[in-house]
């Protein structure tokens, strides 16, 4: 029987690219910025505690609504991340009856998927045990991976250098808003995503490699090694977007495909011989990097009715796949950066008038959909309906990549 710790070993996200720091923002050593990322990822989040006497309601409130009162532009960005989503309905489906049966194994899935102790429902007792958390917001807890879990420690605020490198503000910090805010170039680092894009060296694998291992595929690739980071790809013009595989635009931009075959003509009785070439030009790291995503290659003859010739299609998936249980891994054919996925397909020619019909699918939640379908069949108790929610929604994230079509006869 499929288990609800299952959640534990699937986070969405995706490490990126960016630019290294200016002369000013290295006035934090690396050895700073890194102590600095050990202590702001001490997970859960410690509760913010008495805020200052002179802070208003909004200044102390969590909520990314209100942050957005001054920041609309980033809280509408945000908004449409998969980090606003990151306490949907698959997620909250399973821990529903895991927080009270599991909530150790409940607690350690809110590490990335809702890290403040306020979005907690329940706190260690330090005895062992677990309490009720009387500091609860599930109004926040539902906000996902909110701004506070990025930028606020303590009640006080942390963000990167500002554009022009500086780290300091012109204002007596007592009289800025929520007293300004503590600005490091550890927030442009690749270690700042690293958390909740990579397991320990000691953490759950299949097939000898961790089940997430974002982090180290781009330190051992071109960009890591050129010291590109994360914030490139997936935050550009700082933008809270941290778009991956559920986006079209973003995948194309990091792929270059080609088509092509031996020659424009083939007679009956011949052999058409066609290569689809997909490369992994500007992705940081594998692609895709995670055992969620599957993206198929297709190809197929078709009459001049735009029919399939009966037998002549062929597919080819780029993909980790795992059982839905976890316990094995199926298969391992995604690209590495730089890499190229090469689809060779070969049919002999029946007819005049056939044409080449060649696309590549992206299925961005296939693991999802079948291990929610799974959880449903074998009884998701209280989730129930936000996992049938959650598996509606593994299937309209689908999108075609790429689609061509040539004559060939």
């Amino acid at each position: 029987m499929l288990s609800r710790r299952l959640l534990l070993f699937l986070l969405t996200g995706a490490l990126a690219l960016a630019l290294p720091g200016s002369a000013a923002q290295q006035s934090w050593t690396d050895a700073e910025q890194l102590e600095f990322l050990g202590r702001h990822w001490r997970v859960p989040i410690p509760p913010q505690g008495k805020p200052p006497a002179r802070f208003s309601p909004l200044e102390v409130s969590l909520l990314p609504e209100s942050c957005g009162g001054c920041h609309p532009a980033q809280l509408a960005d945000w908004q449409t991340s998969l980090h606003a989503k990151a306490m949907g309905p698959g997620v909250k489906g399973q821990l529903v009856e895991m927080i009270d049966g599991d909530p150790a194994s409940a607690l350690h899935c809110y590490t990335c998927h809702a890290p403040l102790t306020e979005q907690q429902e329940k706190v260690a007792d330090g005895r062992g045990g677990f309490r009720p958390n009387r500091a609860f917001d599930a109004k926040l807890q539902a906000a996902g991976l909110a701004c506070a879990a990025c930028h606020v420690r303590g009640h006080e605020r942390f963000g990167p250098p500002k554009r022009d490198g500086s780290l300091a503000s012109q204002a007596p910090r007592e009289q800025l808003p929520h007293n300004g805010v503590t600005r490091t170039p550890a927030f442009r680092r690749a270690e700042f995503c690293k958390d909740c894009h990579q397991f320990a060296e000691d953490g759950f694998a299949l097939n000898g490699k961790l089940l997430e291992n974002t982090y180290n595929e781009w330190k051992a690739g071109p960009f890591g090694r050129a010291g590109v980071q994360c914030q490139e790809c997936h935050m550009p013009d700082r933008r809270h977007l941290w778009r991956g595989i559920h986006d079209p635009e973003m995948v194309r931009s990091g792929l270059a495909i080609t088509l092509a075959t031996d020659k424009e003509r083939y007679r009956p009785g011949e052999t058409v011989t066609a290569t689809l070439t997909v490369t992994s030009s500007k992705v940081g790291h594998y692609f895709p990097t995670y055992v969620t995503p599957r993206v198929v290659a297709r190809a197929e003859l078709r009459d001049a009715a735009g029919r399939a010739v009966p037998g002549s299609r062929e597919e080819r998936a780029i993909a980790r796949e795992v059982s839905p249980d976890l316990s094995r891994e199926l298969a391992d054919t995604r690209i590495p950066p730089g890499g190229s996925f090469v689809f060779r397909y070969r049919r002999p020619v029946g007819a005049g008038g056939l044409r080449l019909h060649v696309s590549i699918t992206v299925y961005p939640d296939h693991f999802y959909t079948r291990f929610f379908t799974s959880l449903l069949g074998q009884g998701a108790g209280e989730g129930t309906a936000q996992i049938r929610e959650a598996l509606a929604a593994t299937r309209r994230s689908v999108f075609v990549l790429y689609k061509k079509e040539l004559p060939v006869s």
